[in-house]
């Protein structure tokens, strides 16, 4: 298989990871392969210090029309609800594994969005930091067409970060959105033209390369925790993560020169 053909193409510019889905035959359906390959992509980008950013992309016209159904399941469920349940735990090619990964990892992950995103390659999606869409991007989860709901990300990332008005809207009454709706629910964070799409998503990243890796990877780890607890623990969380962060020797010397910076306002020679 030459790199053209793989399933996933994994390239890299400065400090930004780029992983592209790379099926555009079969819409970039998430296959076992596609999946062992993006956790090695992961892990990559998780293990070495240089990487700063991770851009998930795609080809094609979908930019993934969820799990392959044909493809099967290396770990065949027992048809009880439990053995479902489980299956649901540690089959399905490791993406509830693979999932809890990104959100755990304390380095930003975007992702762009060019084209259609439904079922699974939208749960993965939830677990990015960051959502940019193109005008041609459209949102759905068909798993309501088959009587069932997406459990790997669909409902409870989906409900974090959109709320349970719109996480009906998309589940229950099995109604798809365009990026402009997407923006309004907070699904998505920018939506760009079609024209231009892929360089302001790699702007994107260039501009958070620069930013302070040890405060985006704290940020992340407080911003999931003070949504989990009470205003008051919310508000420790703050103090806890600024108390490691006003100790970094970057801080230090960017908060002195800043200072000195304003103390020089308004004198004269």
């Amino acid at each position: 298989m030459s790199d053209t053909e793989a399933p996933l193409l994994v390239t890299q510019e400065d400090a930004i990871l780029i992983a592209t889905l790379n099926r555009p035959d079969k819409l970039n359906a998430l296959n076992g392969e596609t999946m062992r390959l993006f956790e090695e992509a992961l892990h990559r980008f998780r293990d070495d210090p240089a990487l700063k950013v991770l851009l998930i992309r795609a080809t094609g016209r979908y930019f993934c029309s969820g799990a392959d159904l044909r493809s099967g399941d290396p770990v065949e469920p027992k048809r009880t609800g439990s053995g479902i349940r489980e299956n649901h735990r540690i089959g399905l090619h490791g993406m509830h594994r693979i999932y809890d990964e990104m959100e755990h990892i304390e380095k930003p992950i975007v992702v762009a969005h060019h084209a259609t995103c439904v079922g699974g390659g939208l749960e993965l999606s939830l677990s990015c930091d960051f959502r940019l869409a193109a005008k041609s991007a459209r949102y759905s989860f068909p798993e309501s067409l088959f009587g069932v709901i997406p459990a790997s990300n669909g409902v409870s990332r989906l409900t974090r970060i959109v709320g349970t008005h719109w996480a009906r809207y998309l589940i229950m009454g099995n109604k798809p959105a365009d990026a402009d709706l997407a923006l309004t629910m907070g699904l998505v964070h920018e939506v760009h033209p079609d024209e231009g799409f892929e360089e302001a998503a790699l702007d994107f990243c260039r501009h958070l390369a620069k930013n302070n890796l040890e405060q985006m990877g704290v940020a992340k780890l407080a911003i999931e925790m003070a949504a989990d607890v009470g205003l008051a623990q919310a508000r420790n969380v703050e103090r806890m993560a600024n108390s490691t962060l006003m100790l970094n020797p970057e801080y230090l010397a960017g908060i002195e020169k800043y200072i000195a910076k304003l103390g020089s306002k308004g004198k004269k020679d």
